[in-house]
């Protein structure tokens, strides 16, 4: 037997099987159109100042401790992913009878069209993000001794704090100095003190320079390009609020700039349909073309993306000659992009 094998230039990476394929006789599906899947990582800070912050400068030298309470937002990574979602302009019945080889057709969990006489294939889910576990924050009064504790008044307390915090610097630099009164066995047992020293003079100093904590979450937003576009705007974003409303002016802008590149390719001429009326089953397929989109903070560039997109190509007409009685193909179709990922054609006896 005769095998022509045709691979697609649009092609995206990242697919597993679907589960299913439906028996057909009619069909509904949908071709896909392209959308993109934003992810940013925003750390969010938050910054409580110590019992004695206005005493830092007095014994501990610090000039520059905050003495109100603070929250703040900022974005540190960004990320996208393409994904295929159903296109509503593009939806067909894929109409059939028997002189036609067609045994099987394929579709995602959208009605999408991923494949004909051949396993379907879905784009990978992207990878949620999983924070890191956080270290416990230490409390001060864990690391105070009886006088600390027990003193009359929060300047006595902090004083007798300073004083201690004092003592554990200079324990340190005689352990490290090999002049200590009483000194390690060991490397392992050095180690260990002089870690415990760190963790007390952490605990002690944040009741001056206060307690800041980090956590990093993970927004996504949705954006569905359907024609080029300059400055379109995107969302807001507050250092001090995080992500606002779109008509929230507190927020700066962030905008999208989209570009059609028109790298189309020219559509393969054995998919020509010549007899349309006669061979027409309602088999149609997305020609991607390739775009730029651009993510600006207000004149900033942020981020930069180019991929296929299906809404910017054009759309084909499949004949029904490729089942017919003098041969049978197989059709893989890019789950993002509905453009052909591989086409198979095999003669019948």
């Amino acid at each position: 037997m005769k095998k022509l094998i045709l691979t697609s230039l649009f092609i995206f990476g990242g697919v597993g099987f679907l589960k299913a394929q439906q028996p057909v006789e009619g069909t509904t599906y949908f071709l896909p159109k392209t959308a993109m899947r934003f992810s940013f990582l925003v750390e969010k800070t938050v910054y409580t100042p110590g019992e004695f912050a206005q005493y830092a400068e007095r014994y501990m030298k610090e000039t520059d401790v905050d003495f109100e309470p603070s929250t703040t937002y900022r974005i540190i990574h960004t990320s996208m992913t393409p994904l295929g979602v159903p296109d509503s302009s593009k939806q067909y019945t894929l109409s059939l009878n028997k002189k036609y080889t067609i045994s099987d057709v394929s579709l995602d969990d959208n009605g999408v069209l991923l494949a004909v006489n051949a396993k379907g294939r879905k784009a990978s889910a992207p990878t949620p993000y999983v924070p890191g576990k956080k270290p416990a924050v230490l409390n001060p009064k864990d690391y105070m001794n009886e006088d600390i504790l027990t003193a009359g008044s929060s300047a006595k307390m902090a004083e007798l704090c300073a004083q201690e915090i004092y003592d554990i610097r200079d324990s340190r630099a005689q352990l490290s100095k090999g002049k200590a009164d009483t000194m390690p066995k060991d490397g392992e047992q050095l180690k260990l003190m002089l870690n415990n020293l760190d963790t007390q003079e952490k605990a002690l100093l944040q009741v001056f320079n206060g307690v800041t904590v980090k956590d990093t979450m993970e927004v996504v937003m949705t954006f569905i390009p359907q024609k080029e576009a300059n400055k379109k705007l995107f969302f807001r974003f507050s250092q001090r609020l995080g992500f606002t409303d779109i008509d929230d002016l507190g927020g700066a802008p962030y905008y999208i700039i989209v570009e059609d590149e028109h790298t189309m390719a020219n559509a393969d001429p054995s998919l020509q349909n010549e007899k349309k009326e006669k061979d027409d089953i309602n088999l149609n397929v997305n020609v991607p073309d390739k775009i730029k989109v651009s993510l600006y903070e207000q004149e900033r560039l942020m981020a930069s993306f180019e991929f296929y997109a299906a809404q910017f190509g054009k759309t084909e007409n499949l004949s029904g000659e490729l089942f017919g009685k003098k041969q049978t193909t197989q059709i893989v179709l890019n789950p993002i992009t509905g453009g052909i990922e591989h086409l198979q054609s095999e003669s019948i006896k």
